[in-house]
């Protein structure tokens, strides 16, 4: 097997093992946008007469024809390969001999990587945004089954003011939303294409038209100048693993109250039996586990952020080996994301609130009553406060 790195030299397996890492493994959502991009390249490389169009068609055919063979099953990503990225350019050299060699030209590995895991990035945002708005659907059919049922609203823990379903749809439902727009937002670091800054100094002699690329890769724009390529490692990546925190923050949240109402004391909600678990050793319990999950997944989310910031601190400016390490926390993000994103939209589906359950302390209503005595009497706020505040003393 010949990277694209190697130069005749020997190279200790127990390197190779732990330099490769996870890559291997982590890299097979990214076939299809490698190609894509290598794919682009070639053509750019033809368009300014650096290899031939007939190399050019055998590279784009054989591309094609290895992506799809990958989906099939036919070929996988082993520790020989390393990452997708040789295990692509090895095998088209196999299949098309000498123009497999010529694709490299005008590139490193550096911003091959990038741009593969840039158009990984910009799709998986959509990919997720579609999931939330999904989500959004499954609360406003929860909120039109059972939005004018009253529950108590509650600060510090304690009943506070009236409150109803729909208000708490409502204020998860706006919560989602601003992770669909925070989601679009985190675009604008993704949507740049570092194609052609090579090693993060150019490609010092080439002709290459790097607008060409960004042009067929559809990117907003061509990343410029080249050195500012490899300084922008990370920041893309954590803007979207912070949205993606705060969107598994609110997941959190929710899952968190309707475990408090699910419990005896509240008994709020029932949950479909589909969704909950038995105990192994109590017969009586059939447990929210899928809810507690969804609980603990926002933990996971900032660590994942708080690993790829991490990462990145106090690098010098250039490329360096340690970014590698920022594909395991962001893949594993995403993942979970749209997993717990999808989970919680089908948990609502059986939720249903029971207000033969739901009691609203008598104090609940003090508010009311003291708008109702400045309203009606004309006296400031804080008497009405106080001539209420006597009514509830305990």
């Amino acid at each position: 097997m010949s990277r694209l790195w190697e130069k005749g030299l020997p190279l200790d397996e127990r390197v190779l093992r732990y330099t490769a890492g996870e890559d291997h493994l982590l890299d097979a959502r990214l076939v299809s946008h490698d190609v894509r991009g290598s794919i682009a390249h070639a053509e750019m490389l033809a368009a300014v007469g650096l290899i031939s169009d007939e190399d050019c068609a055998a590279i784009r055919d054989g591309l094609n024809a290895l992506e799809t063979s990958f989906d099939a099953g036919e070929w996988h990503i082993t520790l020989d390969d390393e990452d997708v990225h040789t295990a692509l350019e090895s095998r088209l050299t196999a299949d098309i001999g000498p123009a497999g060699g010529r694709l490299h030209l005008g590139r490193s590995r550096n911003d091959q990587v990038l741009t593969a895991l840039r158009l990984y990035l910009r799709e998986a945002a959509l990919d997720l945004s579609s999931r939330v708005e999904d989500l959004q659907s499954s609360v406003v059919d929860l909120a039109k089954r059972q939005g004018d049922v009253e529950i108590p609203g509650y600060t510090h823990m304690q009943q506070a003011m009236p409150s109803s379903v729909a208000l708490w749809c409502d204020a998860f439902n706006e919560g989602f939303a601003d992770a669909i727009s925070g989601l679009a937002s985190a675009n604008r670091r993704i949507d740049k294409n570092p194609l052609g800054s090579a090693a993060g100094y150019g490609t010092p002699g080439l002709p290459l038209d790097r607008d060409l690329t960004t042009e067929k890769l559809g990117f907003a724009m061509t990343q410029s100048p080249v050195t500012a390529v490899q300084l922008s490692r990370g920041k893309a990546e954590s803007a979207l693993l912070f949205e993606i925190t705060l969107l598994l923050q609110d997941l959190s949240r929710m899952a968190s109250d309707l475990l408090m109402f699910y419990t005896q004391e509240f008994a709020y909600v029932s949950l479909a039996a589909e969704v909950t678990t038995g105990s192994s050793i109590m017969p009586q319990k059939r447990n929210p586990d899928v809810l507690e999950l969804l609980r603990a997944s926002s933990a996971t989310a900032q660590a994942c952020l708080d690993e790829s910031l991490m990462i990145t601190a106090k690098l010098p400016s250039g490329y360096h080996r340690d970014l590698q390490r920022l594909k395991s926390p962001l893949f594993r993000a995403i993942d979970l994301a749209m997993e717990s994103v999808d989970i919680m939209a089908y948990v609502l589906e059986g939720v249903r609130f029971l207000p033969q359950n739901i009691e609203l302390d008598e104090g609940i209503f003090a508010t009311s009553e003291a708008y109702r005595l400045v309203r009606e009497d004309g006296i400031p706020f804080r008497d009405a406060y106080r001539q209420v505040a006597k009514r509830y003393a305990k």
